[in-house]
């Protein structure tokens, strides 16, 4: 009887070895996506009873989306496969200028379908996209992006006591090659956006990989870099915490937690750096700290700001999600900035205290652009300094990688 039933269990996990390796092989001719000699990209798909098959991507001319009472923003573009010998459908590009970039396909009328034939996929709330890499030279965006023999930082899935969030949550932290060697690092806050978590910069953001790489060449200071979840009702990223596999969304508009928060995250933000400061070797001065943040993440560093002027020497904010308080939401922001008592106050005991970098990036065509128009008038009126830098494109991923990239060799120097 035994003997029955060991060669039962052997044939069932034959039988599972079997469909996994026909995947495979299924698979193993058609190679997608081909970064080609020229910079040009192929993309195949084998789709034989396919009648139309599409490729939705940010390397394609964007079209504009409208988002009702907010502007529009730029949704990835879109192009057609042709139908090839065996049921292989193809689309090659023109030449792409490097940098990392997503997609999936459309089949029949189906959006969002995952190529088969490329296992690498990111997780943008509740989107997945497949993603690929163009690198013509070293140091450009792609190389950047991408893992390079040089030496590594380490990340760690750490979880923390927020006293004034009432709950134990998580965050990401990246320690930058050496820091088991000893000595004291400086410390970049790095905040998501609506929607994210905690993984987002790590994963969206390729964080760790452009801190690996400007090290390594010498073009940012070795630094600690603490990557908080910024939902302030939240322990840690969907499926990952006791609240179970809820679907994130934006706002409400997911399945997950919907019971008010007890303090936003700009209040509670001194427990994430008394944590930090606790367990790490960090410069706990001013001159050791800076935050910055993408839209959400930047609304929080923007109030961070106002909230611990003295606390951080260095600020970021890229398309920054700007507003000052909830009775204020609805209002633009320059009536906003009119309308609230404490905004002056706190914007000249801000600058009165010399940070050593106020700075912030927008896209030309992001729906929050004018919030940013509204913030730099004000503090242009005032003489108040800061640094800004305008780029092509909207609210997108392409965009905040080369914030970060850019602000962290301005700071800790």
């Amino acid at each position: 009887m035994k003997k029955i039933i060991m060669m039962m269990a052997l044939a069932a996990m034959c039988c599972l070895s079997a469909t996994a390796q026909e995947k495979l092989f299924n698979n193993a001719n058609v190679q997608s996506p081909v970064v080609n000699p020229d910079g040009t990209v192929t993309f195949n798909l084998f789709a034989p009873k396919a009648v139309k098959v599409e490729v939705t991507g940010d390397f394609l001319p964007t079209r504009p989306v409208e988002i009702p009472g907010r502007g529009t923003y730029d949704a990835p573009g879109v192009a057609e496969l042709t139908e090839g010998p065996g049921g292989v459908w193809t689309y090659t590009t023109g030449k792409l200028a490097p940098e990392l970039y997503s997609y999936t396909f459309n089949i029949d009328g189906m959006t969002g379908v995952k190529d088969p034939a490329n296992i690498y996929v990111n997780r943008d709330i509740v989107s997945f996209t497949n993603i690929f890499i163009v690198s013509d030279q070293k140091g450009d965006k792609g190389d950047l992006y991408r893992v390079n023999e040089v030496p590594h930082g380490n990340l760690a899935k750490v979880w923390y006591n927020s006293p004034t969030l009432k709950m134990q949550r998580r965050m990401t932290i990246y320690t930058p090659p050496g820091y088991d060697k000893g000595g004291k690092y400086p410390v970049l806050y790095l905040l998501h956006g609506a929607g994210g978590d905690e993984n987002a910069w790590s994963e969206l953001g390729r964080a760790a990989q452009i801190l690996d790489n400007l090290i390594a060449m010498g073009k940012a200071k070795p630094m600690i870099v603490v990557m908080p979840n910024g939902n302030p009702n939240c322990q840690a990223a969907p499926g990952e915490w006791s609240f179970g596999m809820y679907t994130p969304g934006f706002g409400n508009s997911g399945t997950g937690p919907t019971a008010p928060a007890v303090a936003t995250i700009p209040a509670s933000f001194m427990d994430i750096v008394n944590y930090v400061d606790a367990n790490y070797r960090t410069v706990k001065k001013r001159e050791g700290r800076a935050v910055c943040g993408l839209s959400m993440g930047g609304g929080h560093t923007f109030a961070i700001s106002l909230a611990y002027p003295t606390m951080f020497d260095y600020y970021g904010l890229f398309s920054a999600g700007l507003h000052l308080g909830k009775d204020f939401r609805n209002q633009p922001f320059a009536e906003q900035i009119k309308n609230d008592p404490d905004f002056a106050q706190q914007s000249a005991r801000l600058f009165g205290s010399k940070p050593k970098l106020y700075w912030m990036g927008m896209g030309k065509t992001d729906f929050l652009y004018q919030s940013t128009v509204d913030l730099r008038d004000y503090w242009d009126s005032k003489g108040y300094k800061y640094e800004y830098v305008e780029t092509d494109g909207g609210h997108i991923w392409r965009n905040w990688r080369i914030y970060l990239t850019m602000f962290a060799q301005k700071i800790f120097k």
